[in-house]
């Protein structure tokens, strides 16, 4: 475990600094608080012991300004006091403190408390792995392992406020599978459920590092393809066409054999600058365009 210690005295910091390093931690060092604060910011300690009264920041400002920074980690932190008052830990605790410590420094107090940091921070750190894992699990669909349309709307939200501030262009996708109806009722739902994986991998394959490839729902994705023209996010998009047809799925219901996709396109670019839920639904017409058209197509919105 890391551990910042903070005390003006020097006599007081080599003590405590030995007492830490003889609890088998690594130790940081600050003769006062802005340079307690200074580090912490630089090192992220798992555990802060911190004079009471010091230099620039005293101990109770800098527990408030780690609690204030606090985002998603727990730091652990120890108040030494010369007196140990009522008030004084009272003041402490208010302040942000976890547990106190008196001057002179007993070390086996300190290792004790040491002891309960680390397991305290260690619950913290497992708490936050698993609040990160249930957010990503709530934002990927299931079957596919794609991002969902939790994860969408928040894409788009940031990645259209970005564009419109700066005036950058990207573009949407909404792909759907043909006739996945009768492909359902002709093969089964586990078979269609089959299809939904390969597909999507299929599709995915062909997206950039930064474009997002979202399930919309049943048998309907969407590409966001920051920084593409129409231009450039059809050949996207019909690359992903054609990787769905070499799939070569079997579907007797369709008049080429095969499953395939369509894909309505529309862009957010200059002269063309509308909201979000606007453009999603301008790919969505142009969808039903190329459905129109006979399938396996791309259309693009007028």
């Amino acid at each position: 475990m890391k551990v910042l210690i903070a005390d003006d005295d020097q006599l007081s910091r080599m003590i405590t600094k030995a007492a830490v390093e003889q609890s088998g931690h690594e130790c940081i060092v600050a003769a006062d608080g802005d340079a307690a604060w200074q580090l912490f910011q630089e090192h992220a300690p798992q555990a802060v012991v911190t004079d009471l009264m010091m230099p620039g920041l005293d101990g109770l400002a800098l527990c408030r300004a780690i609690r204030a920074a606090e985002d998603g980690s727990y730091t652990y932190l120890i108040l030494v006091t010369s007196h140990g008052t009522r008030n004084d830990v009272l003041a402490g605790m208010e302040a942000g403190a976890d547990d106190y410590v008196t001057k002179p420094l007993d070390p086996f107090s300190l290792h004790t408390r040491l002891l309960a940091a680390q397991r305290i921070t260690s619950l913290h750190a497992d708490l936050a792995r698993y609040r990160l894992a249930l957010a990503e699990q709530a934002r990927t669909d299931p079957l596919t392992k794609l991002h969902n349309r939790l994860k969408l709307s928040e894409d788009l939200d940031q990645l259209h406020a970005r564009c419109e501030r700066y005036g950058r262009d990207y573009s949407l996708a909404m792909c759907d599978v043909d006739h996945f109806k009768s492909y359902n009722d002709i093969y089964g739902h586990q078979a269609g459920d089959a299809a939904l994986e390969a597909i999507a991998g299929a599709i995915a394959h062909q997206a950039r590092k930064g474009d997002g490839v979202y399930r919309f729902g049943g048998e309907e994705f969407l590409f966001v393809l920051p920084e593409q023209s129409l231009a450039e996010a059809r050949l996207v998009v019909e690359r992903a066409r054609a990787a769905v047809g070499a799939l070569g799925i079997v579907h007797s219901g369709d008049s080429s054999g095969v499953l395939s996709i369509s894909a309505g396109l529309a862009s957010y670019v200059e002269g063309h600058r509308v909201d979000s839920e606007q453009l999603l639904k301008e790919a969505d017409l142009a969808l039903y365009r190329a459905k129109a058209a006979g399938r396996n197509t791309v259309a693009v919105a007028e």
